[in-house]
């Protein structure tokens, strides 16, 4: 039995190869591979002695021959093809192991020109990979390190892998070549400016005991990186598996939990806020929050951007709560949390990159991409179209309801006072309609005046400002851009509110 071997990624590739050796199997090495091989003790047949022919072309051209695929790709249940591998001098092949050039490594490098990246793309390997996996029935390809212990196993025990393993090990194969073509093919159409062509790539995460509902079926899958504030790479510490709608309401935790820097906590449920705050500390953030809607928190998700601490955790036991999340807690903290058996205690890196985030989302028959809304802008005094101005008060509280309304379902509506919200009106077909939820909120709070109202679109008409003053808002902040923007402005200044536009939307689908 002869094995091939030429990987790029050396990882346990010394102690499976001596084991195949052990039992007696010839092993043919190119470049590198052969090297390492050696210096370890390691007897090889260099892919030269093979094919009677040099590694030429600074090894571009080492395998590219017929003794090699031909000695892989032979079908050893069809005469024909042993009779004619006899007649050339070809000896089979029988395990491939082999793993491709470091294309994706390459082109992460800060400045890598086109020329290096050219130069990791492998040619002979993937050959060698698809040969060997098209030939799966007679040949193992082994491309994973973490597969070396199962094939050395299996051969130990039964003089080869069973067939099985090798149509799991061809698939695998296939899925390693697909992976790097599509790399390669991205990378090559953005330098070349061509359009038109979307290559995704995720791993599965698990699978889920259903969709949005019990008669949908769905699965997680995430991306080959880590990246901060994803689900997809959060540590669970304790409680249930994550559903699909909790994944969905945690993720949209995460994006509003991104937008702070000051101690910040947030509730939210079904994807919308319900309740907010920033505070000193984050013992005073969570206390906000919570103060700010004490009923639609119930069955819901609380987040926090700093350590949670065991004030914080106290104050969470005696509510129902789906999920926890925080980028670290305190050890008493977490001891308080398990007493809450079921309770999804997460711990999520909140590390800012500042790089951008793409958003898919699926629709009939096609892919809507965008990168995700994380710009934010800062409220500044000159945004102010209306006679009354801003009192510096004012400015921290446009700015904290302008940063929770982006996170609103649209149509959206804000309305908060000192640093926290005390109404929240989400995904009415209207703009007045989800005003009037947000204010009715409010004023049931025991809020009667002094408030700050923040709408994620412009106000079409002049009713919601009329509205807002009704129930004693002092400060609107909108996007402005209507063609009645002058109707709104003058009934602000009618009834003495101060207005800020932002000249930005942010709008939530």
């Amino acid at each position: 039995m002869r094995a091939l071997v030429s990987v790029s990624d050396k990882t346990g590739l010394v102690p499976f190869v001596k084991g195949l050796e052990a039992l007696g199997w010839q092993i043919i090495a190119t470049g590198g591979t052969q090297k390492l091989l050696e210096k370890e003790g390691v007897r090889t047949i260099g892919i030269s002695e093979v094919t009677g022919f040099p590694e030429i072309l600074d090894g571009r051209v080492k395998t590219l021959h017929p003794k090699v695929h031909g000695g892989i790709l032979a079908r050893r249940d069809v005469p024909a093809h042993m009779q004619t591998l006899a007649e050339q001098g070809i000896e089979t092949i029988d395990l491939v192991c082999v793993n491709l050039y470091p294309f994706r490594q390459t082109i992460a490098k800060e400045g890598v020109t086109l020329e290096e990246a050219i130069e990791n793309i492998d040619i002979g390997g993937p050959s060698m990979v698809r040969s060997a996996a098209k030939n799966w029935r007679d040949v193992s390809i082994v491309c994973d390190p973490a597969d070396y212990d199962t094939v050395l196993s299996e051969i130990r025990e039964h003089g080869n892998t069973s067939p099985e393993t090798r149509l799991k090990l061809s698939a695998k194969a296939y899925t390693h070549t697909a992976e790097y073509d599509s790399c390669i093919a991205t990378y090559m159409r953005e330098k070349a400016g061509l359009p038109g062509k979307l290559f995704l790539e995720f791993d599965f995460k698990q699978a889920l005991r259903y969709g949005e509902n019990p008669h949908q079926s769905a699965a997680f899958y995430s991306e080959a990186e880590p990246v901060p504030f994803s689900l997809a790479f959060a540590k669970q510490i304790q409680g249930k598996e994550l559903s699909y709608n909790n994944i969905q309401d945690a993720n949209a935790a995460l994006n509003v939990l991104r937008d702070f820097d000051e101690p910040f906590c947030l509730a939210l449920k079904h994807m919308n806020p319900c309740g907010a705050a920033v505070g000193a500390t984050i013992e005073e953030a969570w206390k906000a929050a919570y103060e700010a809607d004490t009923v639609s928190i119930y069955g819901g998700i609380v987040g926090v951007n700093r350590e949670l601490t065991a004030e914080v955790a106290l104050g969470m036991k005696p509510i129902f709560l789906e999920i926890v999340i925080a980028p670290s807690y305190t050890p008493e903290a977490l001891e308080i949390l398990s007493a809450k058996k079921n309770l999804r205690v997460l711990q999520v890196d909140m590390t800012r990159t500042g790089a951008p985030v793409p958003q898919y989302v699926g629709v009939a028959g096609g892919l809507l991409v965008q990168q995700q809304d994380t710009q934010i802008e800062e409220i500044e005094p000159d945004m102010c179209v209306t006679e009354a101005k801003p009192t510096a008060d004012m400015m921290r509280d446009l700015e904290f309801g302008w940063k929770i309304v982006k996170h609103v379902k649209s149509n959206a509506i804000a309305v908060v006072r000192d640093g926290h919200t005390i109404g929240i009106g989400a995904g009415q077909t209207n703009r007045v309609g989800s005003a009037r939820i947000a204010l009715e909120e409010a004023k049931a709070a025991g809020f009667t005046s002094g408030m700050i109202l923040a709408s994620d679109g412009f106000l079409p008409f002049d009713d919601t400002v009329a509205l807002a003053a009704d129930y004693g808002v002092s400060a609107i902040v909108q996007p402005g851009g209507s063609i009645r923007d002058a109707d709104a402005i003058a009934k602000a200044n009618e009834l003495g509110i101060v207005m800020l536009f932002t000249g930005v939307r942010h709008f939530k689908h």
